[in-house]
């Protein structure tokens, strides 16, 4: 009989991937001291995190040297832990003492708050996601509407539900929300009422099921 897999050898395949390693080669000798950490996931992706006072350079150098000619996206993200928790917690036990430890994903960050970009060469058929970081305090970053037009609106939606001012945009007026709302929706230290007033559903409330146990007020009734 065949042995089809070994029980003693849990070594990981090495997965190499050439063309990314040798992409991230080309980025940096392009960008130069721009970068501050390249990471690559092989078969997956490349995060490549630059100086924040670069941000707009960048950008044009990867498209007009390396052909990176189409824009996908452009957002941003919290990484510091909610002090809320994930909003089910269970409202009879004491609140649980949380992680505050900020993490800031693939090739890392020094701020609570990044600003993120996904650019793809349609001739290598590949793309990198460029991240840089803003500052906790009135965080902002340059715009790069100039050099992708696409980028417009998804500045204007980063700075409504993050509060980021992207330097030089034409017209950051809100897409979504009411202009003299105060705070920004997708800041983990946003309050989202809703929870705190009743907490999701299956935390409270729960109705029994049929055939269960009855409530101490049921039984006394």
């Amino acid at each position: 009989m065949n042995q089809l897999s070994s029980t003693t050898d849990t070594t990981p395949p090495v997965v190499v991937d050439t063309a990314r390693q040798q992409l991230a080669t080309e980025i940096r000798a392009t960008l130069g001291d721009a970068v501050l950490d390249i990471y690559i996931k092989p078969g997956d992706d490349i995060w490549v995190r630059v100086r924040t006072e670069t941000w707009r350079e960048i950008h044009q150098k990867l498209r007009d040297t390396l052909g990176f000619n189409y824009f996908s996206f452009l957002s941003a993200i919290d990484w510091m832990p909610s002090p809320y928790g994930r909003g089910e917690d269970d409202p009879t036990e004491p609140t649980p003492v949380r992680d505050t430890t900020i993490r800031s994903g693939y090739a890392g960050g020094d701020t609570r708050m990044q600003v993120f970009a996904r650019l793809v060469s349609s001739e290598r058929r590949l793309g990198v996601t460029l991240k840089a970081d803003v500052a906790d305090n009135a965080p902002s970053i340059e715009s790069i509407a100039n050099v992708f037009a696409g980028a417009n609106w998804h500045e204007r939606e980063a700075h409504e539900m993050f509060g980021i001012g992207f330097i030089g945009h034409p017209d950051l007026r809100n897409l979504y929300l009411p202009v003299d709302l105060e705070g920004y929706p997708l800041r983990k230290d946003f309050p989202l009422l809703a929870r705190m007033v009743k907490p999701w559903p299956g935390i409270v409330d729960v109705e029994p099921l049929p055939g269960g146990a009855a409530s101490d007020d049921e039984a006394a009734a």
